[in-house]
């Protein structure tokens, strides 16, 4: 039986909105539910309810980017297309960086629309097949699916080593998308508590009055709704591990209790009045500073160090953008299983500006942006065109320069004399960056500009490509 997919359409304008509607259910046979206020569609948005979130991007409060923003904070699975018109194109733009699959200009052709909602629904089917496979442990997580070899992935590889076998707290900090959980799934793995059950909880993603009974489970009529006895998550654990993810969302009242299940091992359901042992490790994440929070006020410091035994540190993908071509390759092998095209490699230039770009999303962006070149581009090589446009637009060094330049001594094509990706990223970073000096007259901190990219980054790659440069 066909599975009809699920798509909630969000726009102010009841003409669009039946026009969109007419197109997708009644032409397009698609489950429908259309809403005209945001906060109406953002109370229907729930983990599992839509696959697709059509969102006009000039909402009233809350605006479509904010729409997005609870998309990606609360039901990630979904994807989001935003409506916009011609003079809104830059936050569209914007909003395609921070995580929307896509965005349309009005008005809107049917085709043009089909076109957009296959392709994202295409894009959605993946990450539920890829989804399935580690709920099913039928892939898991492998210390080689922790794919890097930068300085800072090594480090982290060799603490992964040095603590997976113990049962010491563990927190991993860094950016959304970095990897945290990934690297939390690896410790499991290597652990003695690999048989046990591995249980994650997004505490940002939990609304309070909730958490607390999803943490430590609840006893039978202890508030309304409460119509039998809940498990909590530490339960659940076991003796094997529980990852506490986002933890510096936690309210002041969870950090108490937070803080006394770590020093007691102890904790009682909500309305309970029995102990129950806590035999799970403990491992938390968070993208915030949680020593500035301490400083301000808004993270208990006592629950900070109790945290912070083993601190573990996840760079952005800026910050190591010499595995960019290793994730790349990764993600190609990882997620063609399940389709029918083959991409065989980048352009030179292409992966040049995925290493020259600044990854907001930083590891779960790039993947993403792998799962959708999958699905659209037609071609085995992947070209610069074939990246969404933010990848190169607006850049100083544009496509036109990247193409003009004469090849630095020694260059070679990648899909020539069988050069690697590495070797031919390294080629064109190097053709790049000499580039960008001789246009700036080596004023390093122009042509970082120009390549968009910090200054001190411009150095070290000066350095390691051994590049000669006027010292400025």
């Amino acid at each position: 039986m066909k599975v009809t997919e699920k798509i909630m359409i969000l726009d102010d304008d009841p003409e669009i909105l039946n026009l969109l509607e007419d197109m997708l259910k009644n032409r397009g046979g698609y489950d429908v539910t259309v809403h005209q206020d945001s906060r109406a569609a953002i109370s229907d948005l729930v983990p599992g309810a839509f696959d697709l979130v059509i969102t006009d991007l000039n909402m009233p409060d809350p605006d479509g980017m904010q729409v997005l923003d609870h998309i990606i904070g609360h039901t990630p699975e979904t994807l989001c297309i935003l409506l916009t018109g011609y003079g809104s194109i830059p936050g569209a733009v914007a909003a395609v960086k921070k995580g929307a699959f896509d965005f349309i200009t009005k008005p809107v052709g049917f085709r043009e629309l089909l076109n957009h909602v296959e392709n994202a629904l295409k894009l959605s089917r993946l990450q539920k097949k890829d989804a399935a496979r580690k709920q099913s442990g039928s892939t898991g997580y492998s210390y080689d699916d922790f794919i890097g070899e930068s300085s800072a992935i090594k480090k982290i590889h060799g603490l992964v080593q040095k603590v997976a076998d113990t049962d010491n707290t563990l927190l991993v900090t860094g950016a959304s998308g970095s990897g945290k959980e990934l690297i939390v799934r690896t410790v499991h793995r290597f652990s003695c508590r690999k048989q046990h059950p591995f249980v994650a909880v997004n505490c940002g993603a939990i609304p309070e009055a909730l958490l607390e009974s999803e943490l430590f489970g609840h006893e039978k009529g202890v508030f309304t709704g409460a119509h039998k006895k809940r498990v909590g998550r530490f339960e659940l654990a076991g003796e094997g591990t529980i990852f506490l993810d986002e933890v510096g969302e936690m309210s002041p009242l969870l950090q108490v209790k937070l803080l006394r299940v770590l020093q007691e091992k102890t904790f009682e359901r909500v309305g309970g009045t029995q102990s129950i042992d806590v035999k799970a490790r403990i491992i938390a994440a968070t993208n915030k500073d949680l020593a500035e929070a301490v400083k301000d006020g808004t993270f208990r410091e006592d629950l900070f160090y109790r945290l912070n035994v083993i601190p573990i540190h996840v760079p952005p993908l800026t910050r190591r953008s010499s595995d960019i071509p290793l994730l790349v390759d990764f993600f190609l092998k990882k997620f063609q299983k399940d389709q029918d095209t083959r991409i065989q490699s980048f352009s030179s230039e292409a992966m040049a500006a995925l290493v020259r770009y600044d990854w907001p999303g930083n590891v779960r962006e790039l993947e993403n942006l792998i799962k959708r070149l999958i699905i659209l581009c037609e071609n085995p090589v992947v070209a610069l065109t074939d990246l969404p446009e933010h990848f190169y637009a607006g850049s100083d060094v544009d496509i036109s320069d990247a193409a003009d330049t004469p090849p630095v001594k020694g260059e070679l094509s990648m899909l020539e004399n069988d050069m690697n990706l590495a070797d031919a990223v390294k080629a064109y970073e190097t053709r790049m960056i000499s580039h960008a000096l001789e246009k700036s007259d080596g004023v390093k901190a122009k042509a970082a500009r120009m390549l968009k990219i910090k200054r001190t980054t411009l150095v070290e790659k000066i350095k390691k490509h051994n590049i000669s440069s006027i010292d400025s």
